[in-house]
């Protein structure tokens, strides 16, 4: 699997990430055999960039992502975890987490994004992982906590980084706008970018994009099924998107980008992890993996070459923004 770097770090992701929040029990439980074993067919698919968070089941995800990783030679794989929300004991639990993780109560999220927050946070998740560093740690979803994220947080993983504790330092968010601020006026190598540049949206050409090529910084991709709707080769009213209903001319939308990927010979889950590499800026796409099938699906979806034409006949039909580039990213193309 290919890697590509990211710029002004010594830092190289394979194209395809792990994403680890499914095996931290997000919306439903994870036997951690499945975990285990999603982790062991992606290593053995060649992907080498791991991806989690406290907020993640409650530290459940840092805790199998580190013991399915243990063993394995350390300088091989890449990981990232994030800090803003401290894990805390709950003083009244009610027995199951009300963030989306079937999981315990006994901790709740506390956020912070203090200097000494910042310094806990991570301590405390290699003390979970049971990892001898952390190879890049973004601040997560700081969007209500700018000024603070910016004069305290970012400064801190910039001295982390500079003397070589850290990798690479950034921000991953739901929205472009602010990560376009971190790239341009903080100490940011790199953005995880959520759900805002995928086949549905392209805003991020508004701002982050721009920010990425401008400063000569780097973006991971995540949330480019958006919560499932382009993740089946037909989508279908009652899917999700943004984590809700889709509506249904959103749906009708992407049955319209799924006929012309059919038509062109490939599917619309595949197209959707392909699109995002068009743009330079974008070295990485991360998706969920609960299970070997996920993985292997993923993977060979991944792998899948995308028809010459295919972006140019999105946007000639006016599906993707008439500014998307369009020409096919990383050498996939046929």
């Amino acid at each position: 699997m290919h890697s590509r770097t990211i710029t002004n770090t010594p830092l190289a992701l394979t194209e395809l990430g792990f994403g680890a929040a499914v095996i931290g029990n997000l919306y439903r439980a994870t036997p951690p055999q499945d975990a285990a074993a999603a982790i062991t067919a992606a290593w053995e698919a060649g992907i080498r960039y791991f991806d989690t968070a406290p907020h993640y089941g409650l530290g459940l995800s840092e805790v199998r992502l580190g013991a399915a990783l243990r063993g394995r030679p350390r300088d091989e794989y890449v990981v990232s975890s994030k800090a803003g929300r401290l894990l805390v004991p709950h003083e009244a639990p009610r027995g199951v987490d009300t963030e989306g993780f079937a999981v315990p109560d006994h901790l709740r999220r506390r956020w912070d994004f203090s200097r000494d927050g910042v310094l806990r946070s991570i301590e405390d998740t290699l003390a979970r992982t049971g990892l001898d560093r952390l190879d890049i740690v973004y601040l997560h979803d700081p969007d209500d906590h700018w000024r603070q994220a910016s004069d305290e947080a970012m400064p801190t993983l910039a001295e982390l980084r500079d003397q070589g504790v850290i990798g690479a330092i950034g921000a991953g968010m739901n929205q472009s706008a602010m990560l376009a601020r971190f790239l341009r006026e903080t100490a940011a190598d790199v953005v995880m970018l959520a759900g805002r540049y995928m086949l549905l949206d392209q805003s991020a050409l508004d701002d982050v994009l721009p920010a990425a090529r401008e400063h000569g910084k780097s973006v991971v991709a995540v949330g480019v099924f958006n919560s499932g709707l382009l993740a089946l080769d037909r989508p279908a009213l009652g899917m999700k998107y943004d984590y809700q209903d889709a509506p249904p001319d959103l749906v009708a939308r992407a049955q319209d980008i799924a006929e012309i990927c059919e038509a062109h010979g490939t599917t619309l889950p595949a197209a959707a992890i392909a699109f995002p590499y068009t743009h330079p800026s974008i070295i990485n796409v991360t998706l969920g993996m609960r299970n070997p099938e996920q993985v292997e699906r993923n993977v060979d979806l991944h792998r899948r070459r995308i028809p010459e034409g295919l972006w140019e006949d999105l946007r000639t039909h006016g599906l993707i923004r008439w500014d998307a580039p369009t020409e096919n990213g990383h050498g996939r193309s046929s």
